[in-house]
């Protein structure tokens, strides 16, 4: 393992590893994002199941670049280290904004590892490092009201309610309210 690697590699829970993203998840990137709904949180306007190898490979390469520019960090989280580990999902802080010491988390998780405390985990995990690393003072997140799952993720995290932002996001023709959080360093 590299230097660089070990760095940016550490646990996010009991059986739980953060780690950069690498040329070979590409495919489990794919199937993550064709799985039923999870189009929406790709980050571009697509139809379900259109995302190929190609684009999950330009979205794994955005976050490096994104990494460099130091205004964006994401983790693939998954069940252990070593190649046969599975991807169970992504954790990031994007929007990093070193004035005003805050960021913006996100987080998605497979079929597969859902209700199993894997999101909760790596966001609290995430948050620390920001924190720890980054000198972040808060952090922000967001999801549409209709994803209950992603409240108690945020919840779970220790992340407090802020308020609602009105027909903020648009899938298609339709558009969702978006409930927001928000953790302290101080929380």
């Amino acid at each position: 393992m590299s230097e660089e690697t070990s760095l940016w590699q550490f646990p996010a829970g009991p059986g739980l590893l953060m780690r950069p993203w690498r040329e070979s998840d590409v495919p489990a990137v794919r199937d993550a994002f064709n799985e039923p709904g999870m189009y929406l949180q790709f980050g571009s306007v697509l139809e379900e199941g259109t995302v190929d190898d190609a684009a999950a490979a330009r979205w794994i390469a955005r976050y490096e670049e994104r990494k460099q520019e130091g205004t964006a960090y994401s983790w693939a989280v998954t069940d252990g280290p070593g190649p046969s580990a599975t991807l169970l999902g992504q954790v990031a802080v994007t929007n990093v904004n070193n004035v005003h010491n805050w960021g913006w988390v996100s987080y998605w998780t497979v079929g597969a590892a859902r209700r199993r405390g894997v999101a909760s985990a790596a966001v609290r995990r995430l948050s620390t490092w920001c924190y720890a690393e980054l000198g972040t003072h808060r952090l922000e997140l967001g999801h549409r009201t209709d994803n209950e799952a992603s409240c108690r993720v945020a919840l779970a995290a220790g992340y407090r309610v802020e308020g609602l932002q009105r027909d903020k996001l648009r899938y298609g023709g339709v558009r969702y309210d978006v409930e927001t959080h928000a953790r302290l360093v101080t929380d």
